[in-house]
């Protein structure tokens, strides 16, 4: 290992450790539904989403009620995602005019980003148009990653509550982690480097030259 690797493996070991603790409060207020500041400015937002899908926030699922709705939400999702892919010829937002995915490569990747491995086994912007990377892959890079978070935190609840039958309910965990949590936390490096917004036109030159 290099002088430099050493140097930012160490600042990166830091930061985590430094973050540890008040990201790890500030997560276990949002699934309190204790995070004031948080909730005063996204709440509208989340009552909205539970108004919307006719979730009652208050209700508690059982352990076996909280496993089912996480299979069939992930099973959904892989479905979505791998109809998506297969389709996107006839769909819009495809100016190169990609054809579908592969059988293989579609089932490949609709099952590794459902399970939030994110392997990649095909060629990027070569393979996948601007609508299945938008509303298939990004999508999925993001409630994958909640469906984890609130697995564990029912994990938790079910090792730390006494009185409590229920083990809090799937659907608001999700809600949670994605809008308090993993929707907030990239939008501070990109303000930073002011990263532009995507191109959706298709550059015919541009592509040539990649």
């Amino acid at each position: 290992m290099t002088a430099n690797a050493a140097l930012q493996f160490a600042l990166f070991l830091v930061a985590l450790v430094a973050l540890a603790l008040p990201l790890g409060s500030y997560t276990a207020r949002v699934y309190a539904g204790d995070a004031r500041l948080a909730q005063r400015m996204l709440g509208p937002v989340e009552r909205l989403l539970y108004r919307v899908a006719g979730v009652r926030a208050e209700e508690e699922m059982s352990w076996k009620k909280y496993a089912i709705s996480v299979l069939v939400f992930n099973l959904l999702g892989a479905l979505i995602l791998y109809l998506l892919q297969r389709v996107q010829a006839a769909l819009p937002l495809n100016p190169a005019a990609l054809p579908g995915a592969p059988p293989e490569v579609s089932f490949n990747t609709a099952i590794s980003f459902a399970t939030n491995t994110n392997w990649q086994s095909y060629g990027g912007e070569t393979t996948m148009s601007h609508l299945t990377q938008m509303l298939g892959l990004a999508v999925q890079n993001f409630v994958s990653a909640a469906t984890g978070m609130a697995v564990l935190a029912a994990f938790l609840r079910g090792f730390t509550r006494r009185t409590h039958e229920g083990i809090g309910s799937f659907w608001v965990d999700m809600t949670r982690s994605t809008l308090y949590v993993l929707l907030p936390l990239p939008s501070v490096p990109t303000c930073v480097r002011r990263s532009p917004p995507p191109r959706l036109l298709y550059e015919p030159s541009r592509a040539r030259l990649a």
